[in-house]
């Protein structure tokens, strides 16, 4: 096995983690006969570092060779008061089945345990390695999603679907309502993704809210345009119907493109609604947990930007 030096990422490596980023992740999808999940070039990667590094700084293990001190591995990590989410995690084609990945997992693990948190993630379950290396660490299933898609939805059909009129732009206000709402159904806080979407600062969210006829705030979804991340997500609310008038009013801020959202395999209902107006499914994700784990109620669709699921 290779012997590798462990570091925090620095600013100056963005440009080379990003590259690691778009290489890896096409080279897997691509050698498994699908398409390349990034287009145009490695800059469209460096979102995961700007948004990361935004969101929590210094929060990126990289593993470098000992004799070329390349990049050949990274993974990020989002800490939170109630979990650790695993974020994106990549190796160098050149160096797969080294321990490199399990090496970059072993750390984060280990800085969960010392606060006595559990650990958190949503995988491919396409990519049996990947699958095979979290539960060998000890991490269990706990959720089944199917990654969906809306081609060519008319923008005219959104305000139809019932519940539409209900759902607004979020405001900062909104914030304490949304942990609230989080905690309550799903037992995690994550309080800063919220405000880092409603700021926007750097201009690809979106968070949207579904309020009751009292004025409560009974379900929440985001969504990130950028061209290296293109997703509905993540996203909280008590039913399904609820769900589906979030997705149709965060569709509308991606009117020229095709996000990807991850609904639970169990919304029997919600997923025929989706079907019948043209959902596809690209893929399916599993939600895995190291460590206590309390199952919640209501609809949970995570995300990959970020993963803080």
């Amino acid at each position: 096995m290779l012997e590798v030096l462990h570091r925090t990422m620095q600013q100056e490596d963005w440009p080379e983690v990003a590259e690691l980023i778009y290489l890896s992740t096409n080279a897997w999808y691509q050698t498994h006969g699908m398409s390349a999940i990034f287009q145009g070039g490695p800059d469209v990667a460096m979102v995961f570092c700007e948004e990361y590094e935004a969101l929590d700084p210094g929060c990126c293990i990289l593993a470098i060779h000992p004799t070329t001190d390349r990049i050949i591995g990274s993974c990020f990590y989002h800490p939170r008061s109630t979990h650790m989410s695993l974020g994106i995690m990549n190796v160098h084609p050149n160096y797969s089945g080294q321990g490199i990945a399990r090496g970059l997992l072993q750390d984060i693990i280990n800085a969960a345990e010392e606060k006595n948190l559990a650990v958190r993630l949503v995988s491919s379950a396409l990519n049996l390695d990947s699958y095979a290396l979290y539960t060998r660490a000890g991490f269990v299933p706990r959720s089944m999603y199917q990654d969906m898609y809306l081609p060519n939805l008319k923008n005219q059909h959104l305000a139809d679907i019932p519940g539409f009129n209900r759902v607004r732009d979020a405001v900062m206000d909104d914030l304490p309502a949304i942990i609230s709402l989080e905690m309550d159904l799903h037992h995690i806080h994550r309080e800063k993704d919220y405000q880092h979407f409603i700021s926007n600062t750097s201009g690809i969210w979106h968070l949207s809210v579904y309020e009751n006829a009292e004025g409560n705030i009974e379900g929440f979804l985001a969504s990130v345009n950028h061209p290296g991340s293109n997703m509905l997500g993540p996203g909280v609310m008590r039913t399904q119907d609820q769900a589906l008038a979030l997705i149709a009013f965060e569709r509308r801020h991606h009117q020229d493109r095709t996000p990807v959202f991850l609904i639970p395999v169990t919304c029997r209902t919600l997923v025929s609604q989706l079907y019948a107006l043209g959902a596809r499914v690209c893929e399916l994700h599993v939600h895995q947990v190291r460590g206590p784990y309390q199952p919640g109620n209501g609809i949970l669709m995570p995300s990959f930007m970020p993963e803080t699921c």
